[in-house]
């Protein structure tokens, strides 16, 4: 998340391979983490399938609209719409994680 979120603070006219990277990895360790949290009966875990549900749709976007946008940068074209969709819906997501109890 630090890697999208920060890459899209920068500044930077497109979007950056960090976020690209940066958006993998957040729905990679994002499942990874609550495939632990489900499969570990010691953590007593009781999840909220809605929320993590949302979240990876939003992760999912994020990786989306960053691979797009990188793959259009890598072209020549600049599309800041893009870099703000990946950028807005991660800043989203911290959001979601933080405020939905």
């Amino acid at each position: 998340m630090a890697a999208v979120v920060g890459g899209y603070a920068a500044g930077q006219p497109g979007v950056s391979a960090v976020m690209v990277w940066g958006a993998r990895l957040q729905i990679i360790t994002g499942l990874v983490l609550v495939g632990m949290a489900e499969s570990i009966d010691s953590l007593d875990k009781d999840l909220n399938m809605v929320k993590i549900g949302t979240k990876l749709v939003i992760a999912v976007l994020v990786a989306v609209f960053a691979e797009m946008g990188h793959g259009d940068a890598k072209r020549g074209k600049h599309v800041p719409w893009m870099t703000h969709a990946a950028g807005g819906l991660a800043i989203v997501n911290v959001f979601v994680a933080t405020l939905w109890t």
